[in-house]
């Protein structure tokens, strides 16, 4: 008997399958698999003391382990995947990871977030091993600011990468801007000339309030609707949004090739449409982007036989914790307390199995799981 948790959702070689679904009804097509921790740029919002390490770059997922990871959650609906890091493009083996979550045809999207260090070297090997999508971060078009929010003087680089992205076949292009005050969120009408004649969407992101960063938070924050109003007022309109988009607000411009988005974290309802789910460099499954607590996986992913049908039952009375970007003060005034965290009864069905041992009624347990979860293997 299936967990009213999970909802049939399609039918893939003759066998029925569950949608991953939550006990709020959200549907997960999108997953984030990062593969690296390392990071070369020092952004003064994500890393300003540069990266530390924090595990051995040999323990990071293998392209192995994340064709394994990338090919289970296809089997429960997963449409698209996105490769994010740290810098992805760091790792060597980066293509190889490409290719092999390229090859399940179920992933119809494989994206990236990069910083674009490497994109004009290897966009066009990167788009050959079967990337579809690219987002790179540009939080200024002043090389000087840019130098000074990246430590990198980097900006003509990374705008070759771009014109390298589309020289390589990509259609378009996102670019991701963190908003702050007084550092760029007066560049609006610069932006929107450097898009206009260019297939790129501009995706301005709300500062969050992450790890140490709360002094910048409180100096630099500004909401997105600073932006949304001048936009409307300069008659853009807002589009429709995909089941495996991510979650910005799209607008559009009869006048304009390229697009502007809006991810405001902090608005009412933004955890509401969730849609993704996310898999750390370590192999570990957190089902907030934005929560520490993860279910390990990497144990299942040791090779293409294993048998991991798995329903993780989190226990959010003694695990639960709230998301750092959204503490208790923001959440009253925003009213975006994350659900995924309140009584989570969630179901995180992987699917490594051949068909037939899917029958048994097994009972899994991680006895040494950092957070207690429990597996089951479970008839399908």
């Amino acid at each position: 008997m299936q967990s009213g948790n999970a909802r049939i959702s399609r039918l893939r070689k003759g066998v029925i399958v569950p949608q991953l679904t939550d006990a709020y009804e959200r549907k997960f097509y999108y997953l984030r698999l990062s593969i690296t921790d390392v990071c070369n740029f020092h952004c003064t919002y994500c890393l300003p003391g540069g990266y530390t390490p924090t595990a051995r770059p040999k323990s990071f997922l293998s392209p192995d382990e994340s064709r394994r990871v990338s090919r289970a959650f296809a089997e429960l609906g997963t449409e698209k995947v996105r490769l994010t890091g740290g810098e992805p493009s760091l790792r060597r083996d980066f293509t190889e990871i490409i290719a092999a979550v390229r090859e399940n045809p179920a992933i119809r999207t494989l994206a990236v977030t990069t910083n674009g260090y490497r994109m004009a070297r290897d966009a066009a090997s990167w788009r050959d091993a079967g990337l579809t999508a690219i987002n790179v971060s540009i939080d200024s078009l002043d090389a000087r600011q840019f130098h000074l929010i990246t430590g990198q003087d980097k900006l003509r680089q990374v705008m070759d990468g771009i014109d390298a992205a589309f020289s390589a076949g990509f259609k378009k292009v996102k670019v991701n801007t963190v908003l702050m005050r007084d550092v760029n969120h007066q560049q609006l009408s610069a932006f929107l000339h450097w898009i206009k004649p260019r297939p790129i969407q501009l995706r301005f992101i709300e500062l969050m309030e992450t790890g140490q960063g709360g002094a910048l938070f409180h100096q630099c924050h500004l909401s997105g609707e600073v932006i949304r109003l001048q936009l409307e007022r300069l008659g853009w309109r807002r589009q429709p949004r995909g089941r495996s988009d991510g979650p910005a607000q799209v607008f559009s411009h009869a006048d304009y090739q390229g697009e502007v988005g809006l991810i405001m974290p902090y608005e009412k309802d933004f955890c509401a449409s969730c849609n993704r789910l996310r898999v750390s460099a370590v192999g570990n499954l957190h089902l907030c982007l934005f929560g520490e607590q993860g279910i390990p996986l990497r144990d299942l992913l040791a090779d293409d036989d294993q048998t991991c049908c798995i329903e993780g039952s989190y226990r959010a009375q003694s695990t639960e914790q709230k998301a750092e970007p959204f503490p208790a003060s923001r959440q009253q005034r925003y009213n975006t307390e994350p659900v995924i965290y309140r009584g989570l009864g969630y179901v995180a069905s992987l699917t490594v199995a051949p068909p037939q041992t899917r029958e048994t009624g097994a009972t899994r347990t991680i006895a040494d799981a950092p957070h207690p979860a429990t597996f089951h293997l479970k008839k399908q």
